[in-house]
């Protein structure tokens, strides 16, 4: 009997990548929005939900709390009843421990909802250790109890939460949405500085504010937040996936391909529509208000060379250089990659270097001013000389964007590869293997005889 491989895919590279695929709602939206329905007293309804690891991941969770999740009429809504949230148990929760980074903006809702949370050990893409400190410290401050055993995080909040004056040290999305989920019903002002402002934050503002939220966003990353006493559900349609479309261009580029990006928004993305024009790639934005997005394409020619630093909202967002750097391996010349958000994130480039690419990566600060990792020892610049002739390998994925990137080099090299783990990609990447397919890629799974 045959057998298909689970989590691996033949890639037969050198194909370039033509058609179209669709982005839907952006998964850094997503789930944060799905964490705030917990907050309303009615349903709440998404569209444009993509089918994504994710999304189950937080579906599961919030049902596991009384959430009544449903699936709406129309391809992708989501309907949530949140009027029976109760406490889930532990062992149910820890099912979930590892797989997702989401329980932890739980805390704000479940303490506001039921005055206690259980979270368990936290998960993501292993890119550096993103830790909890500002989320604990800022509930805390709001009035909760924080209780660390060996299972995970007890929190409590036995005289309600209040609100804070809370200054990030670091402008992290996650703190910033954890802040703004448990400030919105807290009793007060909260006042928070130095916030991200990142096009998902400002989106997820608004789907507090349909709920009946009071929040100000002032032009020096100062967000304020009057509490309210009582929130009601919302209906929403979140912005489009940036990471996503970004990744799609990055492969038409790297492929030299053709790619339409449907559902792609040019104002979310014009800091990389810069980096990409500047490297010799071509697109076209159709601002149709129903079926437009961007056409990305190689134009011919050799491709430029680079200097690029990541940074936060409007800065170049670091999940676009993963991908980005396989194109930039066709690039004429040495480009530049300076990593200033996660300090352990070049760790994919070795693969790239078996498969022909030349990437160095140094402890320095390289192409920009000096970022808050430079003289720590951490490997957070890359060099990349181009044009490199890749040629097929057998790669393992690391992580959500870096195995993009794999998939990517894959599909742009000479000769067959096996990429393992690729459902990993599934996390943030929907239906890619049936979008692959639609774009003239050669994969497939493979299939072994059963004993």
């Amino acid at each position: 009997m045959e057998v298909v491989l689970s989590d691996v895919l033949v890639v037969t590279g050198g194909t370039p990548l033509t058609g179209e695929v669709r982005v839907r709602g952006a998964k850094n939206l997503v789930s944060k929005a799905m964490v705030a329905a917990v907050l309303g007293h009615t349903p709440s309804r998404m569209f444009d939900v993509p089918r994504i690891r994710d999304v189950e991941i937080v579906r599961g969770l919030l049902e596991l709390h009384g959430v009544r999740v449903t699936d709406g009429e129309l391809d992708g809504e989501l309907i949530f009843d949140p009027s029976n949230v109760e406490r889930a148990g532990i062992d149910e929760i820890n099912v979930h421990a590892g797989s997702s980074r989401i329980p932890i903006l739980l805390c704000g809702p479940l303490l506001h909802r039921l005055g206690h949370a259980f979270i368990p050990d936290l998960g993501g893409c292993h890119i550096g250790p993103r830790p909890i400190d500002f989320h604990l410290e800022a509930l805390r401050q709001f009035g909760a109890i924080v209780d660390k055993t060996p299972e995970g995080l007890h929190l409590s909040a036995p005289n309600g939460l209040h609100g804070i004056k809370f200054t990030l040290d670091y402008p992290s999305v996650g703190a910033t949405e954890q802040i703004l989920l448990t400030a919105v019903l807290a009793e007060g002002v909260t006042e928070l500085a130095n916030a991200a402002v990142e096009p998902e934050i400002v989106d997820l503002i608004c789907v507090l504010q349909k709920m009946g939220a009071i929040i100000k966003v002032h032009t020096n990353r100062v967000i304020e937040i009057e509490g309210v006493s009582r929130l009601t559900g919302f209906t929403h349609r979140p912005i489009p996936d940036r990471i996503e479309a970004a990744s799609w261009a990055s492969a038409a580029l790297a492929t030299k391909g053709d790619i339409f990006v449907r559902g792609a928004r040019q104002a979310d993305m014009m800091t990389y529509l810069n980096v990409f024009r500047s490297i010799g790639g071509s697109y076209e934005v159709d601002d149709d208000p129903v079926g437009g997005g961007i056409r990305f394409w190689h134009p011919g020619g050799d491709l430029r060379p680079v200097v690029i630093e990541t940074d936060v909202h409007p800065g170049f967002m670091t999940d676009w250089q993963q991908p980005l750097v396989v194109a930039l391996t066709q690039a004429n010349g040495l480009s530049v990659v300076h990593e200033t958000v996660y300090e352990n994130r070049f760790g994919y480039t070795h693969a790239l270097n078996q498969m022909g690419a030349t990437i160095q990566v140094y402890a320095e600060c390289l192409g920009g001013a000096d970022c808050r990792f430079g003289r720590r020892g951490f490997r957070h610049s890359a060099v990349i000389a181009g044009p490199a002739k890749l040629h097929a390998h057998d790669l393992v994925i690391p992580d959500l964007r870096a195995g993009f990137s794999h998939l990517i080099a894959a599909l742009a090299a000479e000769g067959t590869s096996r990429v393992h783990g690729v459902d990993l990609i599934n996390r943030g990447y929907e239906d890619f293997e049936a979008k692959l397919a639609g774009l003239g890629a050669r994969t497939e799974r493979p299939v072994t005889q059963a004993a």
